[in-house]
């Protein structure tokens, strides 16, 4: 089989895989799930390996995709990367990427299991134990300014607030989202 063959089959049998990260103001803040994107695509076969982020700093969800398809992608699997099953996963993503998925008849648009418990993470704690014993008392860590790091135009501060107090804000509006 030529390689161009066995592209081929690989595209028609393995999905593109998008890696799906929360996003962050700081630059290059998804520089270990593009390393972890670069490993899948290079050493496990998959046709197209790509990063994105919900929000903050590009690259977003709506443009990977958008990108991937006009690449040739006809079945694409989001793997997102967050430990925990909060409401990003139960109802953030799933609904932007329902959104998405109606720009794109014929694409078939999958939602993965993100992270979560593994044995493996176990592991990976028991070593971030050990690497970190040595570490210095948090009172002398240099610490950067936050004006360092400047919230991406069009976007704003998440500022906590107390439920109840969000309330107050939300009647008679539908709910929006920081995204």
């Amino acid at each position: 089989m030529t390689g161009n063959a066995k592209a081929k089959q690989a595209a028609e049998t393995l999905p593109t895989i998008i890696l799906l990260g929360h996003g962050s103001r700081v630059e290059k803040a998804g520089g270990d799930m593009e390393r972890v994107a670069a490993i899948l695509k290079e050493r496990h076969g998959f046709p197209m390996v790509e990063y994105c982020f919900m929000s903050r700093l590009p690259p977003h969800f709506p443009e990977t995709l958008a990108a991937l398809v006009q690449r040739g992608a006809t079945w694409v699997l989001v793997i997102p990367y967050f430990l925990h099953t909060g409401l990003h996963i139960r109802l953030d993503i799933p609904e932007m990427m329902q959104q998405e998925a109606a720009k794109y008849a014929g694409l078939r648009l999958q939602l993965g299991g993100n992270l979560g418990y593994d044995d493996i993470l176990v592991d990976l704690v028991r070593k971030r134990i050990a690497e970190s014993l040595a570490v210095d008392d948090i009172r002398q860590v240099a610490l950067p300014g936050r004006e360092n790091f400047p919230i991406p135009a069009g976007q704003q501060e998440f500022v906590p607030m107390d439920p109840a107090e969000a309330k107050k804000y939300r009647k008679g509006k539908s709910h929006d989202h920081h995204h």
